[in-house]
């Protein structure tokens, strides 16, 4: 179910409260049955204010940005690490996941790090397994991220098997040259540049002590 717009109301009440005083200017108008000078001033300003809230409320219609909606994805919640991982290792990405799912809208974490999958987090998807696809791969390749704002229109989601099926947004985020760091968010376009950064600087700071943690399997 899609989040109410907490900023909706707020927004259109210029507009309503425009509408409304317009309404009764044109009653008492039309109800008066002789106008004055004074009067008729008075409901030209009347007017005039009238036009600048239903133009002001049509402007904060405009620039004032609207939350992405946010779906409730499809999955069980639940933290699962391969079981043959360091005490260090494990440290290290319980840590990590921890913050990301508190301190984004990451709703579903996996960390695939030399074709094996070390850790899923958040609601979980179906398939256990991660198959790199041409995102996944490309990532791999190039060690550069990848956004994928809206996932729900783009063909190559069905690579994203291992997320939850209803996942709106991903960032495919490199570990070094050898893994890369999955998430999932609720609702598209609701990863802020900041949000980016520190996902890269996280990524970084795993694929350190992977490096020294996990040999080099080639």
């Amino acid at each position: 179910m899609a989040k109410p717009d907490q900023n909706q109301v707020l927004r259109r009440l210029p507009i309503v409260v425009g509408a409304i005083a317009g309404v009764l200017l044109l009653i008492n108008r039309l109800l008066t049955p002789e106008l004055t000078s004074s009067q008729s001033r008075a409901d030209a300003l009347g007017v005039i204010l009238s036009a600048v809230l239903i133009l002001t409320g049509l402007l904060w219609q405009q620039v004032t940005p609207r939350s992405p909606d946010a779906v409730n994805l499809i999955g069980e919640q639940g933290f699962e690490l391969a079981p043959d991982l360091p005490e260090e290792v494990k440290t290290e990405l319980a840590w990590a996941s921890h913050l990301l799912l508190t301190n984004t809208v990451t709703k579903a974490i996996v960390v695939f790090y030399q074709n094996k999958v070390l850790l899923r987090r958040g609601i979980l998807g179906k398939q256990t397994e991660v198959k790199p696809g041409a995102i996944l791969q490309r990532v791999l390749d190039k060690q550069k991220a990848i956004y994928l704002v809206n996932l729900t229109i783009y063909p190559g989601k069905i690579e994203f098997d291992y997320l939850p099926e209803n996942t709106q947004g991903a960032i495919a985020q490199p570990i070094g040259d050898r893994g890369v760091l999955i998430l999932g968010a609720d609702a598209p376009r609701s990863y802020t540049k900041q949000d980016e950064n520190w996902i890269s600087g996280i990524a970084d700071k795993i694929a350190v002590t992977l490096i020294n943690h996990l040999p080099d399997t080639g």
